[in-house]
Protein backbone atom coordinates (compact mmCIF):
# COMPACT_ATOMS: atom_id res chain seq x y z
CA UNK A 1 0.00 0.00 0.00
CA UNK A 2 1.50 3.15 -1.06
CA UNK A 3 2.33 5.68 1.39
CA UNK A 4 -0.40 8.16 1.73
CA UNK A 5 -0.60 12.29 1.52
CA UNK A 6 0.81 14.11 4.01
CA UNK A 7 -2.23 16.10 4.16
CA UNK A 8 -4.74 13.52 4.48
CA UNK A 9 -6.82 12.95 7.83
CA UNK A 10 -8.79 10.38 9.49
CA UNK A 11 -12.00 11.91 8.71
CA UNK A 12 -11.53 12.16 5.00
CA UNK A 13 -11.40 8.07 5.01
CA UNK A 14 -13.76 7.33 7.81
CA UNK A 15 -13.58 4.64 10.40
CA UNK A 16 -14.37 1.70 7.71
CA UNK A 17 -11.41 2.91 5.36
CA UNK A 18 -9.24 3.88 8.04
CA UNK A 19 -9.62 -0.32 9.47
CA UNK A 20 -8.35 -1.28 6.32
CA UNK A 21 -4.93 0.33 6.05
CA UNK A 22 -4.84 -0.71 9.51
CA UNK A 23 -5.38 -4.05 9.16
CA UNK A 24 -1.89 -4.74 7.25
CA UNK A 25 0.03 -4.01 10.76
CA UNK A 26 -2.16 -6.61 12.58
CA UNK A 27 -1.53 -10.63 13.43
CA UNK A 28 -3.81 -11.33 9.81
CA UNK A 29 -5.49 -14.62 11.25
CA UNK A 30 -6.25 -13.18 14.63
CA UNK A 31 -8.13 -9.64 13.06
CA UNK A 32 -11.49 -9.06 11.36
CA UNK A 33 -13.82 -10.85 13.89
CA UNK A 34 -15.56 -9.21 17.01
CA UNK A 35 -12.46 -11.05 19.26
CA UNK A 36 -9.17 -12.85 19.05
CA UNK A 37 -8.92 -16.24 20.47
CA UNK A 38 -6.10 -17.27 22.09
CA UNK A 39 -4.88 -20.51 23.05
CA UNK A 40 -2.38 -20.50 25.70
CA UNK A 41 -0.06 -23.72 25.62
CA UNK A 42 -1.39 -26.82 28.17
CA UNK A 43 -1.64 -25.86 31.64
CA UNK A 44 0.10 -22.20 31.36
CA UNK A 45 -1.92 -19.37 32.91
CA UNK A 46 -2.47 -16.27 30.94
CA UNK A 47 -1.20 -13.08 31.91
CA UNK A 48 -3.41 -9.55 31.25
CA UNK A 49 -1.59 -6.50 31.37
CA UNK A 50 -3.43 -2.64 30.54
CA UNK A 51 -1.74 0.82 30.03
CA UNK A 52 -2.99 4.16 28.75
CA UNK A 53 -1.27 7.21 27.43
CA UNK A 54 -2.65 10.11 26.69
CA UNK A 55 -1.57 13.24 24.93
CA UNK A 56 0.41 16.01 26.19
CA UNK A 57 0.81 13.70 29.32
CA UNK A 58 2.96 10.67 27.86
CA UNK A 59 3.83 11.75 25.06
CA UNK A 60 4.56 14.73 22.67
CA UNK A 61 5.58 15.31 18.64
CA UNK A 62 8.05 17.62 20.24
CA UNK A 63 9.95 15.09 21.81
CA UNK A 64 9.09 11.87 20.27
CA UNK A 65 8.04 10.51 16.52
CA UNK A 66 4.98 8.54 15.72
CA UNK A 67 6.93 5.59 15.09
CA UNK A 68 8.79 6.19 18.38
CA UNK A 69 5.43 6.76 20.86
CA UNK A 70 4.14 3.12 18.81
CA UNK A 71 7.55 1.62 19.58
CA UNK A 72 7.57 2.92 23.86
CA UNK A 73 3.93 2.19 23.97
CA UNK A 74 3.93 -1.22 23.20
CA UNK A 75 7.50 -1.82 24.79
CA UNK A 76 5.88 -0.72 28.13
CA UNK A 77 3.11 -3.02 27.83
CA UNK A 78 5.78 -6.34 26.84
CA UNK A 79 8.03 -5.17 30.15
CA UNK A 80 4.79 -5.65 32.38
CA UNK A 81 4.12 -8.64 31.00
CA UNK A 82 8.35 -9.61 31.63
CA UNK A 83 7.65 -8.13 35.36
CA UNK A 84 4.68 -10.77 35.77
CA UNK A 85 7.31 -13.35 34.10
CA UNK A 86 5.09 -13.99 31.33
CA UNK A 87 5.89 -14.60 27.42
CA UNK A 88 3.47 -12.31 25.17
CA UNK A 89 0.56 -13.78 22.95
CA UNK A 90 -0.14 -10.63 21.59
CA UNK A 91 -1.94 -7.07 22.11
CA UNK A 92 -4.47 -4.85 21.96
CA UNK A 93 -4.72 -1.22 20.61
CA UNK A 94 -7.55 1.11 20.74
CA UNK A 95 -7.39 4.69 19.83
CA UNK A 96 -8.68 7.74 20.37
CA UNK A 97 -8.20 10.40 17.49
CA UNK A 98 -9.05 13.77 16.68
CA UNK A 99 -10.68 13.91 13.49
CA UNK A 100 -7.61 16.19 12.18
CA UNK A 101 -5.42 13.35 12.95
CA UNK A 102 -3.22 12.76 10.12
CA UNK A 103 -3.32 9.34 8.18
CA UNK A 104 0.93 9.44 8.05
CA UNK A 105 1.18 10.28 11.83
CA UNK A 106 -1.63 7.19 12.68
CA UNK A 107 0.54 4.88 10.25
CA UNK A 108 3.60 5.89 11.82
CA UNK A 109 2.57 5.01 14.97
CA UNK A 110 1.78 1.64 13.77
CA UNK A 111 4.94 1.21 11.98
CA UNK A 112 6.73 1.66 15.32
CA UNK A 113 4.94 -1.03 17.38
CA UNK A 114 4.92 -3.61 14.83
CA UNK A 115 8.37 -3.25 14.59
CA UNK A 116 8.74 -3.27 18.40
CA UNK A 117 6.22 -6.39 19.03
CA UNK A 118 8.21 -7.98 15.68
CA UNK A 119 11.27 -7.67 18.02
CA UNK A 120 9.67 -9.82 20.60
CA UNK A 121 7.72 -11.81 18.67
CA UNK A 122 4.14 -11.09 18.75
CA UNK A 123 1.79 -9.18 17.20
CA UNK A 124 -1.57 -6.47 17.42
CA UNK A 125 -4.21 -9.23 17.65
CA UNK A 126 -7.12 -6.66 18.03
CA UNK A 127 -8.23 -2.69 18.74
CA UNK A 128 -10.68 -0.24 18.47
CA UNK A 129 -11.33 2.88 17.00
CA UNK A 130 -13.52 6.26 18.12
CA UNK A 131 -13.08 10.09 17.68
CA UNK A 132 -11.84 12.50 20.34
CA UNK A 133 -10.89 15.39 21.18
CA UNK A 134 -7.35 14.96 21.92
CA UNK A 135 -4.77 11.45 20.82
CA UNK A 136 -5.18 8.55 23.51
CA UNK A 137 -4.10 4.85 23.73
CA UNK A 138 -5.36 2.15 25.49
CA UNK A 139 -3.24 -0.54 25.05
CA UNK A 140 -3.85 -4.58 26.83
CA UNK A 141 -1.03 -7.01 26.38
CA UNK A 142 -1.67 -10.72 26.71
CA UNK A 143 1.03 -13.30 28.09
CA UNK A 144 1.25 -16.40 29.18
CA UNK A 145 3.46 -18.42 31.73
CA UNK A 146 3.50 -21.34 33.78
CA UNK A 147 2.51 -20.79 37.94
CA UNK A 148 5.43 -21.34 39.44
CA UNK A 149 7.51 -18.97 36.59
CA UNK A 150 4.59 -16.19 37.92
CA UNK A 151 6.83 -12.94 39.63
CA UNK A 152 4.91 -11.19 42.14
CA UNK A 153 5.47 -7.99 44.21
CA UNK A 154 4.34 -9.83 47.43
CA UNK A 155 6.94 -12.85 47.93
CA UNK A 156 10.01 -10.73 48.92
CA UNK A 157 11.57 -12.40 52.10
CA UNK A 158 13.75 -10.37 54.76
CA UNK A 159 17.55 -11.28 53.43
CA UNK A 160 16.78 -11.28 49.60
CA UNK A 161 19.10 -10.14 47.40
CA UNK A 162 17.96 -6.68 45.26
CA UNK A 163 18.60 -7.17 41.44
CA UNK A 164 18.67 -4.60 38.66
CA UNK A 165 18.71 -5.88 35.35
CA UNK A 166 20.64 -2.78 34.01
CA UNK A 167 21.35 0.76 34.63
CA UNK A 168 18.34 3.63 35.17
CA UNK A 169 18.70 7.63 34.74
CA UNK A 170 19.36 7.28 31.08
CA UNK A 171 15.67 7.76 29.70
CA UNK A 172 15.40 10.67 32.11
CA UNK A 173 18.71 11.90 30.43
CA UNK A 174 17.05 11.22 26.88
CA UNK A 175 14.05 13.48 27.68
CA UNK A 176 16.40 16.01 28.85
CA UNK A 177 18.37 16.08 25.75
CA UNK A 178 14.98 16.89 24.25
CA UNK A 179 13.72 19.26 26.23
CA UNK A 180 16.81 20.93 27.06
CA UNK A 181 19.12 22.31 23.98
CA UNK A 182 21.68 24.16 26.52
CA UNK A 183 22.22 20.91 28.57
CA UNK A 184 22.18 18.50 25.30
CA UNK A 185 24.70 21.17 23.62
CA UNK A 186 27.07 19.31 26.22
CA UNK A 187 26.97 16.34 25.79
CA UNK A 188 28.97 14.12 22.95
CA UNK A 189 27.49 12.69 20.21
CA UNK A 190 27.51 9.16 21.02
CA UNK A 191 25.75 10.11 24.72
CA UNK A 192 23.67 11.81 22.97
CA UNK A 193 22.34 9.15 21.04
CA UNK A 194 23.07 6.84 24.34
CA UNK A 195 20.62 8.69 26.25
CA UNK A 196 17.54 9.74 22.94
CA UNK A 197 17.63 5.56 22.56
CA UNK A 198 17.07 4.94 25.80
CA UNK A 199 13.80 6.98 26.34
CA UNK A 200 12.40 6.72 22.80
CA UNK A 201 12.96 3.44 22.16
CA UNK A 202 13.43 1.66 25.76
CA UNK A 203 14.01 -2.33 25.69
CA UNK A 204 11.53 -4.29 27.78
CA UNK A 205 13.61 -7.07 29.25
CA UNK A 206 11.84 -10.41 28.35
CA UNK A 207 15.51 -11.61 27.47
CA UNK A 208 15.68 -12.40 31.63
CA UNK A 209 12.51 -15.07 31.66
CA UNK A 210 15.17 -17.84 30.64
CA UNK A 211 17.78 -17.17 32.98
CA UNK A 212 14.80 -16.67 35.61
CA UNK A 213 13.53 -20.06 34.87
CA UNK A 214 16.69 -22.03 34.77
CA UNK A 215 18.79 -20.13 38.00
CA UNK A 216 15.18 -19.36 39.81
CA UNK A 217 13.41 -22.30 39.45
CA UNK A 218 11.08 -21.25 43.00
CA UNK A 219 10.42 -17.72 44.38
CA UNK A 220 11.34 -14.47 42.58
CA UNK A 221 10.17 -11.05 43.39
CA UNK A 222 9.67 -7.98 41.44
CA UNK A 223 8.55 -5.83 38.74
CA UNK A 224 9.64 -3.27 36.38
CA UNK A 225 10.96 0.06 37.33
CA UNK A 226 8.80 2.20 34.77
CA UNK A 227 7.99 4.76 37.15
CA UNK A 228 11.81 4.86 38.64
CA UNK A 229 13.78 2.34 40.72
CA UNK A 230 13.08 4.27 44.19
CA UNK A 231 9.29 3.54 43.26
CA UNK A 232 9.45 -0.14 42.51
CA UNK A 233 11.67 -1.08 45.48
CA UNK A 234 8.95 0.75 47.91
CA UNK A 235 6.05 -0.65 45.85
CA UNK A 236 7.97 -4.55 46.72
CA UNK A 237 8.50 -3.53 50.34
CA UNK A 238 4.75 -2.58 50.65
CA UNK A 239 3.17 -4.90 49.01
CA UNK A 240 6.09 -7.79 50.61
CA UNK A 241 6.17 -6.09 54.17
CA UNK A 242 9.58 -6.01 54.77
CA UNK A 243 12.22 -3.27 54.31
CA UNK A 244 15.16 -2.15 52.29
CA UNK A 245 18.81 -0.99 52.64
CA UNK A 246 20.39 0.00 49.24
CA UNK A 247 23.82 0.83 49.14
CA UNK A 248 25.03 3.93 47.29
CA UNK A 249 28.44 2.86 45.84
CA UNK A 250 26.39 -0.52 44.67
CA UNK A 251 24.21 1.06 42.46
CA UNK A 252 26.06 2.87 39.19
CA UNK A 253 26.10 6.23 37.69
CA UNK A 254 28.55 5.29 35.35
CA UNK A 255 26.01 6.17 32.08
CA UNK A 256 25.43 9.64 33.69
CA UNK A 257 29.00 9.98 34.99
CA UNK A 258 30.16 12.35 31.52
CA UNK A 259 27.10 14.13 31.76
CA UNK A 260 28.03 17.49 33.35
CA UNK A 261 25.78 16.53 36.12
CA UNK A 262 26.59 16.72 39.94
CA UNK A 263 26.86 13.33 41.52
CA UNK A 264 23.74 13.98 43.51
CA UNK A 265 22.13 14.88 40.49
CA UNK A 266 22.78 11.77 38.73
CA UNK A 267 21.75 9.63 42.03
CA UNK A 268 18.66 11.52 41.60
CA UNK A 269 18.04 10.60 37.82
CA UNK A 270 19.27 6.86 38.95
CA UNK A 271 16.58 6.85 41.58
CA UNK A 272 13.91 8.79 39.96
CA UNK A 273 13.81 9.47 37.18
CA UNK A 274 11.27 6.73 35.47
CA UNK A 275 11.20 5.18 32.13
CA UNK A 276 14.01 2.79 32.24
CA UNK A 277 11.79 0.06 32.16
CA UNK A 278 14.68 -2.94 33.49
CA UNK A 279 13.16 -5.23 35.99
CA UNK A 280 13.82 -4.71 39.66
CA UNK A 281 13.75 -8.65 41.86
CA UNK A 282 14.14 -9.93 44.88
CA UNK A 283 15.43 -13.63 45.18
CA UNK A 284 17.91 -15.48 47.97
CA UNK A 285 21.43 -14.26 47.57
CA UNK A 286 22.79 -17.54 45.48
CA UNK A 287 20.47 -17.35 42.65
CA UNK A 288 20.88 -13.77 43.03
CA UNK A 289 24.71 -13.83 42.35
CA UNK A 290 24.22 -16.54 39.31
CA UNK A 291 21.82 -14.05 37.70
CA UNK A 292 23.76 -10.79 37.56
CA UNK A 293 26.70 -13.12 36.39
CA UNK A 294 24.80 -14.61 33.74
CA UNK A 295 23.57 -11.14 32.61
CA UNK A 296 26.63 -9.83 32.75
CA UNK A 297 27.60 -5.44 32.13
CA UNK A 298 24.75 -3.27 33.83
CA UNK A 299 23.17 -6.18 36.21
CA UNK A 300 23.92 -5.42 39.79
CA UNK A 301 22.96 -6.23 43.17
CA UNK A 302 22.32 -3.12 44.96
CA UNK A 303 21.00 -3.98 48.30
CA UNK A 304 18.81 -6.60 50.19
CA UNK A 305 15.30 -7.04 51.93
CA UNK A 306 15.31 -6.76 55.60
CA UNK A 307 12.81 -7.22 58.66
CA UNK A 308 12.58 -3.86 59.68
CA UNK A 309 10.34 -1.66 57.10
CA UNK A 310 12.63 1.45 56.89
CA UNK A 311 13.74 1.28 52.99
CA UNK A 312 16.06 4.16 52.08
CA UNK A 313 19.73 4.36 50.74
CA UNK A 314 22.78 4.22 52.99
CA UNK A 315 26.41 5.76 51.92
CA UNK A 316 30.26 4.92 52.57
CA UNK A 317 30.26 7.25 55.53
CA UNK A 318 27.20 5.37 57.13
CA UNK A 319 24.60 8.38 55.95
CA UNK A 320 21.23 6.74 55.46
CA UNK A 321 18.53 8.29 53.23
CA UNK A 322 14.68 7.52 52.99
CA UNK A 323 13.61 6.64 50.08
CA UNK A 324 10.24 8.55 49.42
CA UNK A 325 7.38 7.61 46.80
CA UNK A 326 6.28 10.80 46.59
CA UNK A 327 9.32 12.47 44.21
CA UNK A 328 8.54 9.81 41.31
CA UNK A 329 6.08 10.68 38.64
CA UNK A 330 2.28 10.47 40.33
CA UNK A 331 -1.19 11.47 38.37
CA UNK A 332 -3.20 13.94 39.94
CA UNK A 333 -0.73 15.46 42.19
CA UNK A 334 -0.30 18.98 41.99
Amino acid sequence: MEDPPQDLTVADLGEQQLLQRLYRFCAAEMVGDDGAVLTPQGDHLLVVTTDMLVEGVHFSDRTTSPEDIGWRSAAANLSDLAAMGASPLGLTLSLGLPATQSIHWLESLYTGMADCLRTYQTAIIGGDLCQAPLTVLSITAVGELLPHHQILRSTAQPGDAIVISGPHGMARAGLESLLNPSWDHRLTPDQRLAYRQAHQRPEPRLDLLPYLRQLCPTRVTGMDSSDGLADAILQICRASQVGAILNQDLISLAGLAQSSLSPAQQLEWVLYGGEDFELVLCLPPSPAQQLVQALGQGAAIVGHTTETQWVGLIDAEGNRQPLEIDQGFQHFRQ
